[in-house]
């Protein structure tokens, strides 16, 4: 019985997973058509970055306000989702080769003032 309990557990959490997965691998979309993570906040890219190039160059006081939208070790992207590597060798998820942020004034799930800040900012879309 003990080993039956502990198939269905480690199924359920595999399960779990693989749907946490999936809801970002596909990017909730807004009504707008806007990238949002799992819990609704929208994302932005970074018109500095280069699409493509695996890296990030929003780092130090850029990170605090755009914190990245974090990949785990585990996280495998599929489709228009790539992982990049930052400077300090956490992974970010990327769409399209541009790496995934948000925005620290977005406050609740549908948020998008960062959109345009400093010019250099946009909301991500598919």
């Amino acid at each position: 019985m003990k080993l039956a309990t502990q198939s269905v557990s480690t199924g359920i959490a595999l399960i779990a997973a693989a749907f946490s997965f999936a809801a970002l691998a596909q990017g909730t979309k807004t009504m707008d058509g806007a990238l949002a993570d799992a819990k609704g906040m929208t994302l932005y890219t970074f018109d500095k970055d280069t699409a493509g190039n695996g890296k990030s160059v929003c780092n130090g006081p850029c990170a605090t306000s755009w914190p990245p939208l974090a990949a785990t070790a585990t996280d495998k992207p599929t489709g228009d989702y790539t992982i990049v590597t930052r400077d300090d060798g956490a992974k970010q998820w990327a769409y399209k080769g541009k790496p995934l942020y948000l925005w620290i004034n977005d406050k609740k799930p549908g948020d998008k003032t960062g959109d345009n800040v400093g010019g250099v900012w946009k909301i991500a879309k598919p």
